[in-house]
């Protein structure tokens, strides 16, 4: 049975470099990791025995997507490569490399079926690739300013993004129209003095019935230099397009949300990070505040769901990639 306030690490397992983002092979094998050496790190969930995949990225590695079906990887870098693995290949090398965008690559999402890819970053595009081959579909102009995430309606038909002003949209995948906007604009700040654009929509998800939409990241960024800011989270109808409720996050000064997951009961789970440490924040949809928080050993950037439910992955900033059990 779910009951976060039960949680504890499970396992610890020691990277060389600090991490960024993680992904769990769908088919319950091995934890795909990614950070500041500019590689990729495949784990075994059965040992914990770290495999490297080295090339294809020349810099940060800032995103990794899995297929449905556990058999590719993607990643994209600060180098603006997009890259093809597979998953379980004895000496893992890219078998695809292509210079996807301009600048950061900050998002890669992949479709319900597992056929398209859809990336995002700095450059302000959306690009949507055929998974099989690598070829582009399409692409359009989606902000004004870095797109930090991407979201997948389960159904497979529309795409979310979310950019560093605070605009939800939603696009047609087959067409790149707009269908819809969310005004996510209380995670955005803009300080004179520094003059500097902060925040914006660091991670969204949509709960199990397909009714609400959440999108996550940091308010009252006073002093967003000094990384002086609060988690928030604003949760939004999706037929109306309301703001519906807001939820806090007390007591941590210096915390941004990465991701958002919602877990198989409706409770929402927040993976925050930042001067305060690293933590796993939970809030049942009714309630304006968490109910609990775990504190995690160090400084957390991503969060990842086992196929079990019952277990999160978190990497950190000391290079550690932990497994946290939330079941009874």
């Amino acid at each position: 049975m779910i009951d976060p306030t039960k949680s504890q690490v499970v396992a610890d397992w020691k990277h060389d470099r600090p991490l960024i983002s993680c992904r769990v092979d769908p088919q319950s094998r091995f934890l795909f990791v990614a950070g500041e050496e500019g590689a990729l790190s495949r784990f075994s969930l059965t040992d914990g025995a770290r495999t490297p995949m080295p090339g294809g990225h020349e810099t940060w590695v800032w995103s990794v997507a899995v297929t449905p079906d556990g058999a590719t990887v993607l990643s994209g870098g600060a180098d603006g490569k997009l890259c093809w693995w597979e998953s379980a290949a004895v000496e893992p090398k890219p078998i695809r490399s292509l210079p996807a965008h301009v600048g950061w690559i900050r998002a890669i999402v992949i479709s319900p079926d597992g056929t398209l890819a859809a990336t995002a970053g700095n450059d302000l595009v959306i690009r949507v690739w055929k998974v099989a081959d690598g070829s582009l579909v399409r692409e359009w102009t989606a902000a004004t300013k870095d797109i930090l995430t991407l979201l997948f309606h389960p159904q497979g038909q529309s795409l979310f993004s979310g950019d560093l002003m605070g605009v939800v949209k939603c696009w047609d995948v087959a067409t790149g129209t707009e269908q819809a906007t969310f005004d996510a604009g209380e995670l955005h700040s803009f300080n004179e003095g520094q003059y500097v654009h902060f925040g914006g929509v660091r991670g969204m998800a949509m709960s199990p019935d397909q009714k609400t939409l959440v999108a996550g990241g940091l308010y009252k960024a006073s002093n967003p230099l000094g990384n002086v800011h609060e988690p928030l989270v604003l949760r939004f109808d999706i037929e109306s397009k309301k703001l519906l409720s807001k939820n806090l996050c007390d007591g941590i000064p210096n915390g941004s949300l990465w991701r958002l997951l919602f877990l198989s009961d409706g409770t929402l789970v927040g993976v925050c990070g930042g001067n305060s440490g690293g933590f796993l924040l939970f809030w049942k949809s009714d309630a304006e505040k968490d109910f609990f928080r775990f504190k995690l050993p160090n400084i957390a950037r991503d969060v990842d769901l086992y196929p079990d439910g019952g277990h999160l992955a978190t990497t950190h900033h000391d290079g550690h990639l932990r497994v946290t059990r939330i079941t009874t």
